[in-house]
């Protein structure tokens, strides 16, 4: 048995590199988890049991309710679920459409049946011939990541939340509109951008590998050059050290993957997000999607690439942002291939290796290019003594006494 610390990525997700690195044949994940599905090992979730006084939840519950025929989803952060089953006791009896969502994880056994909703680790069977978007939704857990991945993804239901630290019931007050309208600002962001960084937030979770392949291809046709960059749990001072790439794009788990940015140097998008900015056939529906594997093939969200068009028939598009004029159809995909890394380019000018190099690229545009040695191009001289003292006040120079 080995004891892995801290994984290098998100702590929610299964830190199958580990494991591996140490030969496991299975996992043992203890403490709070996103459920995502892993690639290669089984895992056994260990969520812990916090303590939820389930009386109290049911009073807050009845308090945000009082309506006993209220159609109501109730959802829990994984150390609350313990208490589910308590609290669905006392609660089904006064209220008949109050349906409780199951905790579950890997890949689903069968196809899902019609009403059947299935994600982030949470399974229930709406049966409103209406669909979700009659129900309210309410969370028992603390406000974080979690909760803000299902209130922008279930964007039509209204949201109340206990929270069992504080034992107090609210309605949430997170405006959604304004959340997507910051969203919808990015993925603005991202058609203007020329050149993306994808990010790798995740090693484990089923999927990200297929991803990164659509990605960079999406990226290819869309005429965007892109760099994919391991660095482990993202922060200002690591993506400052691209100030070449416009935009980065996170492949991360559901909850992972809303970053905030906004103390970012460039903005940091989800995959859907980017599929928005660069796939002429994705349209906005009203839908947000933070789990990237509903964009890979066989999903129920995925969008086909459409077919190129010729430049000349294509219709220009117009920055919302810049005002400037851009492209918005996809290229040939033999005709948007990049040279290869290995074709032989003239070290001496910069312009045949920025066709090549993206970052050579940008350093031409750039005013500073960095110290020059000018090799033979400065005289020899005798080493001279230097200055003592501090920046302040050396001692070669006369102090003003005032």
């Amino acid at each position: 048995m080995f004891v892995l610390g801290d994984t290098t990525y998100g702590s929610c997700c299964v830190d199958e590199v580990a494991a591996e690195h140490v030969g496991a044949e299975a996992v043992l994940h203890y403490g709070p988890a996103c459920l995502s599905p892993c690639r290669k090992l089984p895992v056994l979730h260990i969520f812990g049991q916090q303590p939820v006084d389930v009386g109290r939840c049911a009073e807050a519950f009845r308090e945000l309710y009082p309506e006993q025929q209220s159609r109501v989803v109730v959802l829990s952060d994984v150390v609350y679920a313990h208490a589910m089953g308590e609290l669905e006791q006392q609660l089904c009896p006064e209220y008949p459409n109050v349906i409780f969502s199951r905790l579950v994880w890997g890949d689903p056994p069968g196809p899902a049946v019609p009403g059947e909703e299935r994600k982030f680790g949470r399974q229930f069977l709406v049966e409103a011939a209406g669909g979700l978007q009659d129900y309210a939704m309410f969370y028992v857990g603390a406000e974080g990541l979690a909760l803000t991945s299902f209130m922008l993804t279930w964007n039509r239901c209204p949201f109340s939340s206990f929270n069992p630290t504080t034992g107090c019931g609210r309605r949430e007050t997170l405006n959604i509109n304004r959340a997507l309208m910051r969203r919808l600002y990015l993925v603005e962001r991202a058609r203007d951008a020329s050149m993306v960084g994808i990010l790798v937030g995740t090693l484990g979770v089923a999927g990200y590998l297929t991803v990164l392949q659509h990605l960079r291809e999406l990226l290819a046709r869309a005429g965007k050059r892109s760099y994919t960059l391991a660095v482990g749990k993202p922060n200002p001072a690591k993506l400052a050290n691209f100030p070449e790439v416009d935009v980065f794009v996170l492949v991360a788990c559901a909850q992972n993957s809303l970053l905030d940015s906004s103390d970012f140097y460039r903005p940091v998008v989800t995959p859907y997000e980017l599929e928005l900015a660069c796939n002429p056939a994705r349209e906005w529906t009203g839908n947000y999607l933070t789990d990237f594997r509903d964009l890979l093939p066989g999903a129920c969200a995925h969008v086909e690439l459409p077919p190129a068009v010729p430049a000349e028939e294509a219709v220009p598009d117009v920055s919302l942002i810049s005002g400037k004029m851009r492209a918005a159809h996809l290229c040939d995909p033999l005709s948007s291939q990049l040279p290869p890394s290995a074709a032989l380019a003239c070290r001496d000018q910069t312009r045949a290796l920025a066709e090549i190099s993206p970052a050579a690229s940008f350093l031409e545009s750039r005013s500073w290019q960095g110290l020059e040695q000018q090799l033979g191009q400065t005289p020899v001289s005798k080493a001279v003594q230097g200055r003592r003292g501090i920046a302040i006040a050396y001692e070669d120079e006369g102090c003003e006494q005032r």
